[in-house]
């Protein structure tokens, strides 16, 4: 499978009726309108073979960029998850293996989601607790091995000494 623009305006064909009449200007009346000027824009990039692969080019730099910094995010507290769907989400617009990367990771965020919500409640709270117990596995560890960020109080910097060991 390739990696094909996910709109192609060959696709679009003429009307069902073969009256002739332009799909770009058939989709501005009725409940559709506006949705295919939305992406007129990029009908116009793919309407010459440079400027859809520069497109391509940069919608694949742009999603690498934040894939690779939401993957550095990860291991610390924060949406480094979230970030990395985002880069997935523009490669998506442009790949459809991205699209079908995408789809999954929803598809399963959606189930995780669902069977925790059918768990009671003792279930629920040892998913927060594991969850808060890797936070700060990996804040301990990001301490340990990079030190105490200078502009902690000097109190916190103590504990986090003594206390946690860090």
């Amino acid at each position: 499978m390739s990696d094909s623009p996910l709109r192609d305006s060959s696709a679009r064909g003429s009307s069902a009726a073969g009256d002739g009449v332009d799909p770009a200007r058939e989709s501005s009346v009725g409940p559709a309108a506006g949705r295919d000027d939305d992406w007129a824009w990029r009908q116009r990039l793919r309407a010459s073979p440079k400027s859809a692969r520069i497109y391509r080019i940069g919608v694949f730099v742009l999603g690498l960029v934040v894939v690779v910094v939401g993957l550095l995010l990860i291991p610390f507290p924060g949406p480094g998850w979230l970030i990395v769907i985002g880069g997935l989400a523009i490669w998506a617009t442009e790949f459809e293996r991205a699209q079908r990367i995408l789809e999954f990771v929803k598809r399963n965020v959606r189930a995780w989601e669902q069977w925790v919500k059918r768990q009671n409640p003792v279930v629920k709270a040892l998913v927060g607790v594991v969850g808060i117990a890797f936070v700060a596995t990996i804040l301990w560890l990001t301490f340990h091995f990079s030190g105490i960020p200078g502009f902690f109080p000097d109190g916190l910097e103590s504990w986090m000494r003594t206390t946690a060991r860090v």
